[in-house]
């Protein structure tokens, strides 16, 4: 399950506490987008006591993160049936104390994480709002929610709300911080002078994400655009457009790479430095080849196979 979940850059962080005030063991499970967006679950696991029979609190930690990233993920695992019989040699449960005169049983009682007053609610969000707002990175946050979500449990409602919005605003702002910079028109540009490398690998602006299963094999036919090498594999340039939860760029975005290369640039991580360190724009490239395919015919081989030549043995420098 963690593999399939990673191949969808989403990430699994699971911790425990002990809450004070019940004595339970508790498990926090998130998932997290690599877009900032991220969901989690609170689970009591056992009571601290429990700690006296490892065994005990082992199986019942081990139930507890199965089932709760079975929970968030949304699928049915199979039952274990052997569970019975992993406590072997533990004493036989306690008789129950016997019942009043009355007849009538004591209620279960819910534990729940304590609610503090209004002033004590609104010190601890004015504190936290200012914690998420000296926050600058995604990975940041995403530590800051480990300690953050409990001390949320605890707010009053609307000021949870307050902190959950101001949360998700700071991610959106660290995901993609382009679209909140606010540029400057004292800086005209120069006519003659070419864009950096850097520009050639900016953010589209438009948002669509073609699909075209043709296009796809006409890529995967082409050799690979470093060694020159077949079959290829056709890549999407994930830095083309927006991330977008389960969703691959546009296919009109995707470059032919064999095998090796492949994987070389997703174990890199960095793509964008993994193209430069190649000294390839893969984007003109990826342009020429969508329009070639949508041409077909002699025409649009005989614009790809030109691309090729003239690009390739300078390592398609911009």
């Amino acid at each position: 399950m963690r593999k399939a979940l990673s191949q969808q850059e989403i990430a699994t962080i699971q911790t425990t506490r002990i809450e004070p005030s019940s004595g339970q063991v508790r498990l926090t499970t998130l998932l997290a987008h690599s877009s900032g967006e991220w969901i989690s679950a609170d689970w009591p696991v056992c009571a601290a006591k429990d700690t006296d029979a490892p065994h005990r609190m082992g199986a019942a930690l081990t139930y507890a993160r199965r089932y709760a990233l079975f929970a968030l993920v949304g699928i049915a695992g199979e039952d274990d049936l052997d569970a019975p019989d992993v406590l072997p040699g533990l004493p036989p449960p306690r008789p129950n104390a016997p019942h009043a005169a009355d007849g009538k049983r004591n209620k279960p009682i819910l534990h729940r994480s304590p609610t503090l007053g209004q002033d004590q609610s609104a010190q601890l969000r004015d504190q936290m709002l200012g914690e998420i707002g000296s926050l600058t990175t995604e990975n940041e946050l995403l530590a800051w929610a480990k300690d953050g979500l409990p001390r949320k449990n605890a707010l009053l409602e609307a000021d949870a709300r307050l902190i959950e919005v101001a949360y998700q605003q700071k991610l959106g702002e660290a995901a993609y911080p382009s679209e909140n910079v606010v540029t400057s028109p004292a800086e005209p540009s120069i006519p003659g002078v070419p864009q950096s490398a850097a520009a050639t690998l900016a953010l589209p602006k438009e948002p669509m994400r073609k699909r075209s299963k043709a296009h796809l094999s006409f890529v995967r036919g082409k050799p690979c655009l470093v060694c020159r090498q077949t079959p290829s594999d056709p890549h999407h340039l994930k830095f083309a457009q927006q991330r977008a939860l389960g969703r691959k760029v546009s296919d009109e975005f995707t470059v032919p790479l064999c095998r090796t290369h492949h994987q070389d640039l997703h174990r890199h991580g960095n793509e964008k430095a993994w193209w430069a360190n190649m000294q390839i724009a893969p984007m003109p490239i990826a342009k020429q080849l969508w329009d070639a395919s949508q041409t077909g015919g002699q025409e649009g081989a005989a614009v790809l196979a030109n691309t090729a030549h003239t690009l390739m043995p300078k390592g398609l420098a911009t």
